[in-house]
């Protein structure tokens, strides 16, 4: 049986929980998420202890899969609608920055001619403390991880001088750039 699968979710007492066609809806303090889950997956609730479970109908290998799946995307909408979740990113080079256009849209000026104007999808909150850093956060993860990687993809951190965007903390591999000097 999966280990990750077979562990109940607690459910905090300020989540509204509601099951209903294999549909799951949770809300929140940061917000509402609902997701549609395979039917073949058996989600029950259970009020008295909040505690939600996830069982599957047999052990074949696509079921197997989908257990820990499906127990993990629903504890994750759980957590983000409690807690939420961030990722930050932070600009490095010289003249690169980052500023906020409007609500939840954020402007990079990272080496090319132009701005590049990116705007977040809805859920997601996008601040700019300060021109080199970025923080992105919102209650589904999914959407937080995908723009934050939107964000990082207009200028990935290159190996040779490390300008770029990157995760906060993240270490970017650095290459030796040609040797000069004598035989």
């Amino acid at each position: 049986m999966s280990r990750i699968g077979r562990k109940p979710v607690a459910v905090p007492a300020n989540v509204k929980l509601s099951l209903a066609d294999s549909k799951i809806e949770v809300e929140g303090p940061k917000g509402k998420l609902s997701w549609s889950y395979r039917p073949e997956m058996t989600v029950r609730f259970d009020e008295k202890s909040r505690e939600l479970t996830v069982e599957r109908p047999g052990d074949d290998g696509p079921n197997r899969a989908l257990h820990g799946l499906t127990r993990s995307l629903i504890a994750n909408m759980v957590q983000g609608v409690t807690l939420g979740y961030t990722k930050k990113l932070e600009i490095v080079g010289v003249g690169y920055q980052a500023q906020l256009k409007k609500a939840n849209t954020v402007a990079l000026q990272v080496g090319y001619a132009n701005q590049i104007v990116l705007e977040a999808p809805p859920g997601v909150s996008v601040a700019v403390p300060d021109a080199t850093h970025i923080t992105i956060s919102g209650a589904d993860k999914q959407a937080v991880g995908q723009f934050a990687a939107e964000v990082r993809a207009a200028r990935p951190p290159e190996p040779y001088k490390g300008k770029g965007i990157r995760y906060e903390g993240e270490a970017v591999r650095r290459k030796a750039g040609k040797a000069f000097g004598s035989k």
